[in-house]
Protein backbone atom coordinates (compact mmCIF):
# COMPACT_ATOMS: atom_id res chain seq x y z
CA UNK A 1 0.00 0.00 0.00
CA UNK A 2 1.26 3.48 -0.81
CA UNK A 3 2.60 5.66 2.07
CA UNK A 4 2.66 2.70 4.43
CA UNK A 5 5.80 1.89 6.45
CA UNK A 6 7.50 -1.46 6.13
CA UNK A 7 6.18 -4.01 8.62
CA UNK A 8 3.49 -1.69 10.00
CA UNK A 9 2.67 -3.82 13.07
CA UNK A 10 6.33 -4.11 14.06
CA UNK A 11 6.66 -0.34 13.60
CA UNK A 12 3.55 0.22 15.75
CA UNK A 13 5.02 -2.01 18.48
CA UNK A 14 8.19 0.09 18.56
CA UNK A 15 6.28 3.40 18.59
CA UNK A 16 4.06 2.20 21.44
CA UNK A 17 7.06 1.09 23.50
CA UNK A 18 9.45 3.96 22.76
CA UNK A 19 7.43 7.13 22.14
CA UNK A 20 4.67 9.21 23.73
CA UNK A 21 2.58 9.29 20.56
CA UNK A 22 -1.17 8.84 20.85
CA UNK A 23 -2.89 5.74 19.58
CA UNK A 24 -4.48 7.84 16.84
CA UNK A 25 -1.12 9.16 15.65
CA UNK A 26 0.42 5.69 15.57
CA UNK A 27 -2.64 4.23 13.85
CA UNK A 28 -2.58 6.96 11.20
CA UNK A 29 1.12 6.48 10.50
CA UNK A 30 1.02 2.67 10.42
CA UNK A 31 -2.36 2.51 8.61
CA UNK A 32 -3.95 0.54 11.48
CA UNK A 33 -7.14 1.00 13.47
CA UNK A 34 -6.74 2.89 16.77
CA UNK A 35 -8.34 -0.03 18.62
CA UNK A 36 -5.71 -2.34 17.16
CA UNK A 37 -2.97 -0.01 18.41
CA UNK A 38 -4.66 0.03 21.84
CA UNK A 39 -4.69 -3.81 21.79
CA UNK A 40 -0.97 -3.79 21.03
CA UNK A 41 -0.38 -1.44 23.97
CA UNK A 42 -2.47 -3.70 26.23
CA UNK A 43 -0.54 -6.78 25.12
CA UNK A 44 -3.60 -8.34 23.51
CA UNK A 45 -2.26 -8.16 19.95
CA UNK A 46 1.05 -8.46 18.08
CA UNK A 47 2.45 -10.71 20.80
CA UNK A 48 5.87 -12.02 19.86
CA UNK A 49 6.44 -9.31 17.22
CA UNK A 50 9.75 -7.52 17.64
CA UNK A 51 9.52 -3.75 17.31
CA UNK A 52 11.04 -2.07 14.24
CA UNK A 53 12.60 1.38 14.62
CA UNK A 54 11.33 3.54 11.72
CA UNK A 55 14.11 6.07 12.35
CA UNK A 56 16.85 3.50 11.80
CA UNK A 57 15.16 2.20 8.66
CA UNK A 58 14.99 5.75 7.25
CA UNK A 59 11.19 5.86 7.18
CA UNK A 60 10.87 8.54 9.82
CA UNK A 61 13.18 11.41 10.77
CA UNK A 62 14.03 12.22 14.39
CA UNK A 63 12.73 15.78 13.95
CA UNK A 64 9.41 14.51 12.59
CA UNK A 65 9.04 12.18 15.56
CA UNK A 66 9.76 14.95 18.11
CA UNK A 67 7.33 17.32 16.39
CA UNK A 68 4.55 14.72 16.61
CA UNK A 69 5.24 14.02 20.28
CA UNK A 70 4.96 17.74 21.07
CA UNK A 71 1.68 18.13 19.13
CA UNK A 72 -0.97 15.39 19.65
CA UNK A 73 -2.87 16.63 16.58
CA UNK A 74 0.14 16.35 14.28
CA UNK A 75 0.16 13.47 11.77
CA UNK A 76 3.48 11.80 11.08
CA UNK A 77 4.69 11.88 7.48
CA UNK A 78 6.49 8.91 6.02
CA UNK A 79 9.95 9.77 4.77
CA UNK A 80 10.79 8.49 1.31
CA UNK A 81 13.63 6.02 1.06
CA UNK A 82 16.88 7.48 -0.19
CA UNK A 83 18.03 4.13 -1.51
CA UNK A 84 16.53 3.00 -4.79
CA UNK A 85 16.43 -0.76 -5.01
CA UNK A 86 16.83 -1.78 -8.66
CA UNK A 87 14.16 -4.07 -9.95
CA UNK A 88 15.62 -7.48 -10.57
CA UNK A 89 15.33 -8.57 -14.16
CA UNK A 90 13.44 -11.78 -14.67
CA UNK A 91 15.69 -14.64 -15.66
CA UNK A 92 14.85 -18.04 -16.96
CA UNK A 93 12.06 -19.15 -19.28
CA UNK A 94 8.83 -17.26 -19.63
CA UNK A 95 6.15 -18.24 -17.16
CA UNK A 96 3.31 -20.11 -18.84
CA UNK A 97 -0.06 -20.60 -17.14
CA UNK A 98 -0.87 -24.18 -16.21
CA UNK A 99 -3.87 -24.19 -18.58
CA UNK A 100 -1.57 -23.37 -21.53
CA UNK A 101 1.35 -25.67 -20.81
CA UNK A 102 -0.05 -28.59 -22.77
CA UNK A 103 -0.06 -26.34 -25.87
CA UNK A 104 3.66 -25.60 -25.74
CA UNK A 105 4.84 -28.69 -27.71
CA UNK A 106 2.43 -27.81 -30.54
CA UNK A 107 3.72 -24.24 -30.56
CA UNK A 108 7.35 -25.42 -30.58
CA UNK A 109 6.63 -27.70 -33.54
CA UNK A 110 5.05 -24.77 -35.40
CA UNK A 111 8.07 -22.53 -34.74
CA UNK A 112 10.56 -25.22 -35.75
CA UNK A 113 8.76 -25.83 -39.05
CA UNK A 114 7.83 -22.26 -40.00
CA UNK A 115 10.82 -20.39 -38.60
CA UNK A 116 13.84 -22.70 -38.65
CA UNK A 117 16.09 -19.64 -38.40
CA UNK A 118 15.05 -19.11 -34.76
CA UNK A 119 17.56 -20.17 -32.13
CA UNK A 120 16.62 -22.32 -29.16
CA UNK A 121 17.03 -19.35 -26.82
CA UNK A 122 14.53 -17.37 -28.87
CA UNK A 123 11.97 -20.17 -28.79
CA UNK A 124 12.48 -20.39 -25.02
CA UNK A 125 11.74 -16.68 -24.69
CA UNK A 126 8.60 -16.99 -26.80
CA UNK A 127 6.87 -20.02 -25.29
CA UNK A 128 8.76 -20.70 -22.04
CA UNK A 129 10.28 -24.13 -22.59
CA UNK A 130 13.65 -25.86 -22.31
CA UNK A 131 16.35 -26.82 -24.79
CA UNK A 132 15.91 -30.61 -24.29
CA UNK A 133 12.21 -30.28 -25.13
CA UNK A 134 12.99 -28.32 -28.30
CA UNK A 135 15.61 -30.89 -29.34
CA UNK A 136 13.20 -33.76 -28.73
CA UNK A 137 10.47 -32.15 -30.83
CA UNK A 138 12.91 -31.24 -33.60
CA UNK A 139 14.32 -34.81 -33.69
CA UNK A 140 10.85 -36.35 -33.30
CA UNK A 141 11.93 -38.17 -30.15
CA UNK A 142 9.36 -36.41 -27.98
CA UNK A 143 7.14 -38.85 -26.07
CA UNK A 144 4.02 -37.41 -27.73
CA UNK A 145 5.41 -36.71 -31.21
CA UNK A 146 2.73 -38.78 -32.95
CA UNK A 147 -0.05 -36.60 -31.54
CA UNK A 148 1.54 -33.16 -31.94
CA UNK A 149 -0.15 -30.64 -34.23
CA UNK A 150 1.69 -27.44 -35.30
CA UNK A 151 -0.12 -24.47 -33.79
CA UNK A 152 0.67 -20.75 -33.94
CA UNK A 153 1.89 -19.64 -30.48
CA UNK A 154 0.16 -16.28 -30.98
CA UNK A 155 -3.18 -18.01 -31.51
CA UNK A 156 -2.55 -20.17 -28.45
CA UNK A 157 -1.86 -17.06 -26.36
CA UNK A 158 1.70 -18.07 -25.46
CA UNK A 159 3.21 -14.89 -26.92
CA UNK A 160 2.14 -11.75 -28.76
CA UNK A 161 2.47 -11.15 -32.49
CA UNK A 162 4.87 -8.28 -31.78
CA UNK A 163 7.17 -10.53 -29.75
CA UNK A 164 7.17 -13.17 -32.49
CA UNK A 165 7.89 -10.59 -35.21
CA UNK A 166 10.77 -9.13 -33.20
CA UNK A 167 12.40 -12.52 -32.68
CA UNK A 168 12.01 -13.43 -36.37
CA UNK A 169 13.48 -10.09 -37.43
CA UNK A 170 16.37 -10.53 -35.02
CA UNK A 171 17.06 -14.03 -36.36
CA UNK A 172 17.02 -12.70 -39.95
CA UNK A 173 19.55 -9.99 -39.08
CA UNK A 174 21.87 -12.50 -37.39
CA UNK A 175 21.64 -15.02 -40.25
CA UNK A 176 25.08 -15.52 -41.93
CA UNK A 177 25.51 -14.12 -45.42
CA UNK A 178 26.30 -16.59 -48.25
CA UNK A 179 30.00 -16.97 -49.02
CA UNK A 180 31.55 -15.87 -52.32
CA UNK A 181 31.91 -19.48 -53.52
CA UNK A 182 28.24 -20.19 -52.85
CA UNK A 183 27.25 -17.03 -54.66
CA UNK A 184 29.34 -18.03 -57.70
CA UNK A 185 27.70 -21.45 -57.74
CA UNK A 186 24.20 -20.08 -57.72
CA UNK A 187 24.65 -17.06 -60.00
CA UNK A 188 25.07 -17.51 -63.78
CA UNK A 189 26.91 -15.15 -66.06
CA UNK A 190 25.11 -12.80 -68.42
CA UNK A 191 26.27 -14.77 -71.46
CA UNK A 192 24.87 -17.99 -70.01
CA UNK A 193 21.51 -16.50 -69.13
CA UNK A 194 21.03 -14.79 -72.50
CA UNK A 195 22.18 -17.64 -74.75
CA UNK A 196 19.81 -19.32 -77.19
CA UNK A 197 19.94 -22.55 -75.21
CA UNK A 198 19.02 -20.79 -71.96
CA UNK A 199 16.16 -18.88 -73.53
CA UNK A 200 14.89 -22.01 -75.26
CA UNK A 201 14.96 -23.96 -71.98
CA UNK A 202 13.29 -21.15 -70.05
CA UNK A 203 10.53 -20.29 -72.46
CA UNK A 204 10.36 -23.51 -74.57
CA UNK A 205 11.04 -21.51 -77.72
CA UNK A 206 12.57 -23.14 -80.82
CA UNK A 207 15.28 -20.69 -81.81
CA UNK A 208 16.40 -22.67 -84.87
CA UNK A 209 15.75 -21.16 -88.31
CA UNK A 210 12.23 -21.88 -89.59
CA UNK A 211 11.95 -24.40 -92.38
CA UNK A 212 10.90 -22.97 -95.71
CA UNK A 213 7.57 -24.10 -97.07
CA UNK A 214 7.74 -26.43 -100.07
CA UNK A 215 7.64 -24.58 -103.38
CA UNK A 216 4.57 -25.16 -105.50
CA UNK A 217 5.16 -26.80 -108.88
CA UNK A 218 4.65 -24.50 -111.84
CA UNK A 219 1.75 -25.53 -114.14
CA UNK A 220 2.37 -25.55 -117.92
CA UNK A 221 -0.87 -24.25 -119.49
CA UNK A 222 0.10 -25.39 -123.05
CA UNK A 223 0.66 -28.93 -121.89
CA UNK A 224 -2.72 -28.98 -120.16
CA UNK A 225 -4.59 -27.78 -123.26
CA UNK A 226 -2.70 -30.25 -125.45
CA UNK A 227 -3.73 -33.06 -123.16
CA UNK A 228 -7.36 -31.98 -123.23
CA UNK A 229 -7.37 -31.79 -127.07
CA UNK A 230 -5.89 -35.27 -127.33
CA UNK A 231 -8.56 -36.67 -125.03
CA UNK A 232 -11.32 -34.96 -127.04
CA UNK A 233 -9.95 -36.30 -130.34
CA UNK A 234 -9.88 -39.78 -128.88
CA UNK A 235 -13.51 -39.53 -127.85
CA UNK A 236 -14.55 -38.33 -131.33
CA UNK A 237 -12.79 -41.23 -133.02
CA UNK A 238 -14.56 -43.70 -130.74
CA UNK A 239 -17.97 -42.23 -131.59
CA UNK A 240 -17.33 -42.48 -135.39
CA UNK A 241 -16.36 -46.10 -135.09
CA UNK A 242 -19.52 -46.86 -133.14
CA UNK A 243 -21.71 -45.32 -135.89
CA UNK A 244 -20.18 -47.55 -138.59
Amino acid sequence: MANTPLMPKATAVWLVDNTALSFTQIASFCKLHPLEVKAIADGEAAQGIKGLDPVLTGQLSREELEKAQNDPNYHLKLQGSKVVVPESKRKGPRYTPVSRRQDRPNAILWLVRNHPELKDTQIIRLVGTTKPTIAAIRDRTHWNSANLTPSDPVTLGLCSQLELDMEVEKAAKNAPLPSASEANETLMSVDETTSDEALSAAFSFDTSAPKSAPEEEEIDADAVFAKLNSLKSAETTDEDEDKK
